[in-house]
């Protein structure tokens, strides 16, 4: 019990103040002979209750041994004064952000989902030439002078098939069970 009451005293009475942070917490070290070693602990006193996430992550980095000096007053003013303008800038980034969705919704362009922009597919579709049957490419469609519908290639492609004996194997003249492949 004596030994007890001997250590208890010891905390209290040797431990010194490294400092305190805007929300009013204290942080203590001491030092303490572990087998032998002298090993120094570190630990806080919280203002009010006991809430972890009011620390901030410099006296974080201490208590864990990250940092090996805490962090001075003067550090602690320079870093929340950074982050003030790191916020400042979010918002203004957002408030930028809303002013161009509104100039191009208002111009009748579609809406960005906050993905970078670029071709849809159909746009990208469009710049490689159709494939027919056989070897053959077609002219794309740059070539033929125009943006190619693709109604009319499947209907220039149907007027081909018709005159051919195969079945296509699709639209109205397909029946299941007919077609047999060539031999």
């Amino acid at each position: 019990m004596r030994r007890l009451l001997g250590k208890i005293a010891g905390f209290l009475s040797n431990r010194t103040m490294v400092g305190v942070d805007k929300s009013g917490n204290k942080y203590f070290t001491r030092k303490e002979e572990i087998d032998g070693i002298m090993k120094e602990k570190r630990w806080v006193i919280f203002k009010g209750e006991d809430d972890p996430t009011s620390i901030p992550v410099e006296w974080i980095c201490w208590l864990n041994g990250q940092r090996k000096k805490a962090p001075t007053p003067e550090e602690m003013i320079e870093l929340e004064a950074r982050r003030e303008r790191v916020r400042q800038n979010v918002a203004l980034r957002k408030k930028e952000e809303e002013e161009r969705m509104a100039k191009e919704g208002s111009r009748g362009k579609r809406a960005s989902t906050g993905k970078n922009g670029g071709p849809d597919l159909k746009s990208f579709i469009r710049q490689f030439p159709v494939p027919s049957e056989g070897n053959e490419v077609e002219e794309s469609p740059s070539a033929k002078g125009g943006l190619r519908n693709p109604r009319e290639g499947l209907a220039e492609k149907a007027k081909d098939e018709s005159e051919s004996s195969e079945p296509t194997g699709s639209g109205a003249s397909f029946r299941p069970g007919t077609w047999q492949p060539p031999t």
